[in-house]
């Protein structure tokens, strides 16, 4: 499996985008759901995988938008210790440091209730722990989950998720 880092520079020459894109505090009443990715979801767009198109054309139109994907700081522990397991750490270093810095990601970190309510999760669905925290998340701001995770298929009744093609 080859890793393939996209940088943000590249992503916003790519796309024509300029060199800032965080969230403006205007929107318009016909802005799209807000998207959530999963660690599956950044792997995938890490590696060129499949769907990989999908996560990048979000990317995109939420930075012409000024508006931010959205991402559990659980899911981005979950990518780091994936990239520093298998290409090491500088690579999971650079992920955290440059790419992720970089793209048009609003990490969204958790207080007690938010544990609690990925516990209460977990505790009803089979689903891995770090998963309940995205399924929380897309619940807490009706958002839609962005992945090729099967393991979601469980809980469709709970969010609407969004597969990767």
């Amino acid at each position: 499996m080859t890793l393939w880092i996209i940088s943000a520079v590249s992503f916003r020459k790519e796309h024509h985008l300029p060199g800032h894109f965080w969230p403006s505090g205007e929107r318009s009443e016909l802005v799209k759901r807000k998207r959530l990715l999963d660690s599956f979801a950044m792997i995938a767009y890490l590696n060129k995988e499949k769907g990989f198109e999908n996560v990048r054309g979000v990317m995109a139109e939420a930075q012409k938008s000024r508006d931010s994907v959205l991402m559990n700081e659980i899911n981005v522990g979950e990518v780091y210790y994936i990239l520093f397991r298998k290409r090491g750490p500088e690579k999971a270093d650079y992920f955290i440091e440059t790419i992720l810095a970089s793209l048009p990601i609003l990490t969204v970190s958790n207080g007690f209730a938010d544990v609690i309510n990925a516990a209460k999760i977990k505790a009803e669905h089979p689903l891995s722990f770090a998963d309940c925290f995205a399924v929380d998340t897309a619940r807490k701001y009706n958002a839609v989950i962005m992945t090729g995770d099967p393991e979601f298929k469980r809980v469709e009744q709970l969010v609407e998720i969004e597969w990767l093609d």
